[in-house]
């Protein structure tokens, strides 16, 4: 993975400008230092940070080192990040990203996060939907992947409704939060139709 930005000397190596993208109901823009304490309250919410590898309620230096590396995963070429906003409001509910690029087989990992306050609403789906759109298109990825932890299944159903297959369960493949947990791993390839029912 990546250094922390903070350490890095890494030169830009995308050059495009940041892909922004908008839906019915969402804006999905790039992430400044200015939304590190929305982003930090965001993740003092133990429902959002229990089924990740996050820890819960992460400390201010770890999720304003989190937005810096989010900030930088686009310019260095390595991944991309999205802060999700509710148009109508402008309000920042979560964020949704390309956690890493491997240039060479064009496969991206999808990571995201989004207010509790909003969830039951498609707006999971709605952002996921235009990110996998982006992924395949402006990035020319073949192939996305997420994975789940056991038992979070709205998870799942967002991943399902973007048009992503259960492929499998990769035992104790993460150790944090003082434990092995086995990974739900999803994958979609660029010519699986994007939604399903």
């Amino acid at each position: 993975m990546p250094a922390d930005p903070a350490e890095s000397n890494v030169e830009p190596v995308e050059t495009r400008p940041f892909p922004a993208l908008s839906t019915p109901r969402l804006t999905l823009r790039a992430f400044t230092e200015a939304d590190t304490p929305v982003f930090s309250e965001l993740l003092a919410f133990y429902i959002v940070t229990r089924f990740s590898d996050w820890p819960d309620a992460p400390p201010p230096d770890r999720c304003a080192a989190a937005v810096k590396r989010m900030i930088s995963s686009y310019p260095e070429g390595w991944g991309c990040a999205w802060a999700i906003e509710e148009t109508t409001s402008a309000t920042l509910i979560g964020a949704i990203r390309l956690n890493y690029i491997i240039k060479g087989p064009r496969v991206g990992g999808i990571g995201y996060e989004l207010h509790p306050g909003f969830w039951g609403k498609g707006l999971a789906t709605e952002a996921l939907h235009a990110v996998v759109a982006c992924a395949h298109g402006f990035f020319e990825l073949n192939r996305l992947e997420a994975w789940t932890l056991p038992g979070n299944d709205a998870s799942d159903r967002v991943l399902a409704k973007s048009g992503f297959a259960h492929e499998g369960t990769m035992r104790q493949k993460g150790y944090f939060k003082g434990a092995f947990h086995d990974f739900r791993w999803f994958g979609r390839v660029k010519d699986d139709p994007v939604a399903r029912p």
